[in-house]
């Protein structure tokens, strides 16, 4: 638990978390954010979404924002719970209910909320419903962009 817990409201779709550090490119691995996230255990490595500000983010500083995906393959399924694989890394596997449906993505809380765009050609965010309960294999490139 978050001491003190944060007690203001926010828009269900948007993620609140605090920056652990921010980590350089390399010759092989693009700049990445690392986030944790109110009661969970998560510590996750989100890219920086191109031209926003998230090089400005502080280590320490709480912040609001989107995380955006792309899934390979949604699938709907009757069992299990809300998650995201692994704990720390880059987010590779997310299970969670479908909150909202926005154009063509879907915002799927697991936790923490994802913007997530479906990129099976034979899939399109109109094909779910809000409470749908889904799993999915992310594809890498997870970004951050603060509100």
């Amino acid at each position: 638990m978050i001491h003190p817990a944060p007690t203001t409201k926010i828009n269900p779709s948007t993620a609140r978390g605090t920056v652990t550090r921010q980590i350089s490119a390399t010759a092989t691995r693009p700049a990445f954010t690392v986030l944790t996230f109110p009661n969970t255990s998560y510590e996750l490595h989100l890219e920086a979404a191109i031209g926003d500000k998230a090089g400005t983010l502080n280590e320490g500083s709480k912040t609001l924002g989107t995380i955006r995906a792309e899934a390979q393959r949604i699938d709907i399924v009757r069992t299990g719970g809300r998650y995201v694989e692994p704990l720390a890394g880059r987010p590779r596997r997310v299970q969670g209910m479908v909150i909202a449906v926005e154009g063509d993505r879907l915002v799927v809380d697991a936790g923490v909320p994802f913007h997530v765009l479906p990129t099976d050609p034979r899939q399109k965010a109109g094909d779910f419903q809000v409470g749908d309960f889904v799993s999915f294999d992310v594809k890498r490139g997870a970004t951050y962009e603060p509100a």
